[in-house]
C-alpha cells in the first residue's frame, strides 16, 4: 500500500489565509508563512495553497505569495488558483512551487492539461475537480468551476478519467457540499474518482474529525489527504493523525 501523506491547505484570498463553508462565507485564519512553517514542523507531507479568487477575479495567481511560502518551507508545495496558461505554469514553478493545480482553465480548454503535462512532466500537473451532487449526471456528481459558482455541466468522474487520460499526475476533487463543514469527506465522491483512474488521488472538503482521516484513506482510497480548518484553527494537529492512523494499521509517510 503507497503510504498516505498529509496535505494541509491555505486557501488565500488578500494575503490572508481564509476558510469558509461551501465555498462562502469565509472567514480569517492566520498569516499563510506563519502556517506554512508550523506545519512544516508538525510534519506535514506537502502543502497546497490555492488563490481562491484568482478566476473569479479573472487574474492570474499572485506569485509573491507563492514566492514567500515556497522560501519558507522544504517540502513539495502545490499551488492553484488562476492557472491558465503554460508562461503561469512557469512563473509559479520558478516562484518555487513543486506542483500545480488546475481547475476551471482545465474544463475550459482541456489540451492545457496535456500541453502541461508534455511540457513539465506529469508529476507536476494536478487537475482539481470541485463537483456537487448532481442526480442528473450518470455517476452522481457534477463539476463545478469559478470557485464553485458555476456549474461545468461535465460529469465530475468522466471528468476525472479524461484529465487521466490527457496526462494529470494527480487528481484533487473536493466535494463542495461537504467544504468547511468538518461533516467528514464526501467518501461517495473520492471514491468514484479513485475507483475510476490508476492516479492518487487527494482526498478534500470536510474533515472534522480523526475518523474522518481514516475513512478517507481506507473507504475513500485517497493517497494524499487534504484539510484546512481542522489544522488553521488547530482543532486537530497533524501528528496526531499520523498516529492515530498508524494505530488503525495504515501506513504513512514518516
Amino acid at each position: 500500500m503507497t503510504p498516505i501523506a498529509i496535505m494541509p491547505c491555505l486557501d488565500m484570498k488578500d494575503g490572508r489565509v481564509v476558510k469558509g463553508i461551501h465555498f462562502t462565507d469565509l472567514r480569517q485564519a492566520g498569516n499563510p508563512v506563519e502556517h506554512a512553517k508550523f506545519y512544516q514542523e508538525e510534519g506535514a507531507d506537502e502543502l497546497a495553497m490555492l488563490d481562491i479568487a484568482a478566476t473569479v477575479e479573472n487574474r492570474k495567481t499572485r506569485i509573491e505569495w507563492v514566492r514567500n511560502v515556497a522560501a519558507a518551507i522544504r517540502i513539495p508545495l502545490t499551488v492553484g488558483g488562476g492557472i491558465g496558461s503554460l508562461e503561469n505554469i512557469q512563473a509559479v514553478l520558478d516562484a518555487g512551487a513543486r506542483k500545480v493545480s488546475m481547475n476551471s482553465a482545465a474544463v475550459q480548454r482541456p489540451d492545457l492539461v496535456r500541453e502541461a503535462a508534455e511540457r513539465f512532466g506529469p508529476d507536476r500537473i494536478t487537475v482539481a475537480i470541485d463537483g456537487r451532487r448532481n442526480p442528473a449526471m450518470a455517476s452522481g456528481f457534477e463539476v463545478v468551476v469559478a470557485g464553485g459558482t458555476r456549474p461545468a455541466g461535465k460529469d465530475a468522474v468522466d471528468w476525472a478519467r479524461a484529465c487521466e487520460q490527457l496526462g494529470a499526475g494527480t487528481l484533487l476533487p473536493t466535494s463542495m457540499d461537504g467544504d468547511g463543514t468538518r461533516a467528514g469527506y464526501d467518501i461517495a465522491f473520492t471514491r468514484a474518482i479513485a475507483e475510476a483512474v490508476r492516479l492518487p488521488v487527494v482526498a478534500s472538503g470536510g474533515a472534522g474529525t480523526l475518523e474522518h482521516f481514516y475513512q478517507a484513506a481506507t473507504e475513500g482510497k485517497a493517497q494524499i489527504l487534504l484539510a484546512a480548518s481542522v489544522f488553521h484553527f488547530r482543532t486537530l494537529r497533524i501528528r496526531e493523525v499520523k498516529e492515530y492512523l498508524r494505530r488503525k494499521g495504515l501506513t504513512v509517510i514518516a
